[in-house]
């Protein structure tokens, strides 16, 4: 099957922006958040007992990338896993603790489809290592496309390339086997690192981390492609990432966040 979808936002382009084509790949799953209260331990094993309140269900991994880049009036086209990968978050409501993760994956295909032809400002990589994009695969398509390209990756070889920026968290960054040049490494509240330079972010109160890399990777490669300044971008997506991370679960950033972060972004640095 084609795990080919073109997602476009269907605004206008304004003064300010030209339209922004933009091909993401990635693994998609689905995040059920199950919240609830937790009073008493199950007397048999210790355990704690969650009573049900309600459950919410949104889209992960590269799908919260899509949804983030779509956020800033970029087109997107998305080629993502066909199978189904679930992630189910037991929380208590109270203090927005998460309990258990439950994780029910499928075997996901590798992506063997020929690479989109058109023309795109950008190619963005969200690969968390669940099989749909080999090695080979990313290294063709650093070779295809000479745009610019964000790769945030679970893998420990990366390819390296002029105008290919890595990004990768601290333990992530740990595991690399070859050093590359244009790393990016988020390191949570201490803010990103970037060629012996720390970018710091604000500290804002953290309510959940989820998906706060998919904000951090969406928002880079968008003020990257206004400003083609890799420094400036980076502080403006630990701004994104700071606004994502006062929400609970995965969250998408809004239309007053878009506008408050574009207002920002001449002081970002």
């Amino acid at each position: 099957m084609l795990d080919l979808l073109n997602s476009s936002t269907g605004l206008k382009d304004t003064p300010q922006q030209k339209s922004l084509n933009v091909l993401l790949l990635g693994e998609t799953c689905e995040d059920q958040y199950v919240y609830g209260k937790v009073q008493r331990l199950n007397p048999e094993s210790a355990a704690p007992v969650l009573s049900y309140s309600r459950m919410e269900v949104k889209q992960g991994m590269s799908a919260n990338v899509l949804e983030n880049l779509k956020a800033f009036d970029i087109n997107v086209t998305h080629c993502t896993n066909y199978e189904k990968i679930i992630k189910t978050r037991y929380v208590d409501e109270r203090y927005n603790q998460h309990i258990l993760r439950l994780d029910r994956e499928a075997r996901v295909r590798p992506y063997l489809n020929i690479l989109p032809e058109q023309t795109f400002d950008a190619v963005v990589i969200s690969d968390y290592d669940k099989g749909f994009l080999t090695f080979d695969k990313i290294l063709q398509i650093v070779e295809t496309y000479t745009c610019p390209i964000f790769i945030d990756s679970k893998k420990h070889v990366l390819p390296d390339r002029e105008e290919c920026f890595i990004k990768v968290n601290l333990r992530e960054y740990s595991q690399l086997q070859v050093k590359l040049d244009n790393v990016i490494v988020t390191m949570g509240e201490k803010g990103a690192y970037y060629k012996d330079e720390i970018y710091p972010t604000e500290k804002v109160a953290v309510s959940d981390l989820v998906g706060a890399g998919d904000t951090f990777l969406s928002a880079l490669t968008y003020d990257y492609l206004m400003t083609k300044d890799i420094e400036h971008a980076i502080g403006f997506a630990n701004k994104a990432s700071a606004i994502a991370v006062q929400h609970p679960g995965t969250y998408v950033l809004q239309e007053k966040d878009v506008n408050y972060l574009k207002e920002l972004s001449f002081t970002v640095r």
